[in-house]
């Protein structure tokens, strides 16, 4: 399960890639180690056009099983996730690179590596599919709750593929805020499964490896 990413490109090439007519993060400097909880540039849409906003990664957990924000959405089946498939809670989150705990200590440190995947070498960017909400509940450290609401974000992962470590968890359309096709007339649920579809094995690469939480090689 992945907790860890990078968005390092600046603001205006995201601006251009995405086609945002809206942004309201203010000046975004490069976050080589975004974190669970993170405040971090999200896009969606809106009855303005598109825009990008921040949000703070992590979702509420179901009530019966409680714990902390999740930022990992396995089960789109759940009841508790239903409401948020439809396409005014999709969203998608920009990155260069995201990282895995490799399975198995290294030999020299007798930890485990944490290992950075990107598209390649020079990070391009691009983006996780998601669903965002507004969270009433306080996030932050419990020394130092920050009280709601706030907007809020989870990615929509797909982990079946352990070939490469475990890291083949982007969808390439389930969250994309302009896919509306279909959705008057058919469930969420089928859509976003449908939608959901597999990178290729050799999709990612392995860009960075060691102890390092995060990537701080500039991204192209």
């Amino acid at each position: 399960m992945c907790n860890l990413y990078s968005i390092t490109t600046n603001q205006e090439a995201i601006i251009r890639l995405f086609k945002i007519m809206n942004r309201y993060v203010g000046n975004l400097p490069p976050m080589p180690g975004v974190f669970p909880d993170y405040p971090a540039p999200v896009i969606r849409n809106t009855g303005d056009g598109r825009e990008m906003t921040l949000m703070r990664w992590g979702m509420p957990p179901p009530p019966r099983a409680g714990g902390p924000p999740v930022t990992n959405i396995r089960n789109t089946s759940s009841p508790h996730w239903r409401g948020w498939l439809k396409p005014e809670s999709r969203c998608l989150v920009p990155f260069n690179s995201f990282a895995e705990y490799a399975p198995e200590p290294n030999l020299e440190t007798k930890k485990k590596d944490v290992v950075w995947f990107a598209l390649n070498d020079d990070r391009p960017l691009t983006a996780f599919a998601g669903i965002w909400t507004e969270f009433k509940g306080d996030q932050g450290m419990k020394s130092k709750p920050l009280p709601g609401p706030h907007l809020a974000y989870a990615w929509l992962p797909d982990h079946r593929a352990e070939r490469q470590l475990s890291s083949r968890s982007i969808l390439s359309n389930a969250g994309d805020p302009d896919d509306r096709s279909g959705t008057r007339h058919i469930d969420a649920r089928i859509l976003v499964k449908a939608l959901q579809r597999q990178l290729r094995d050799d999709a990612l690469k392995i860009v960075a490896r060691g102890a390092d939480k995060k990537d701080k090689a500039p991204a192209a």
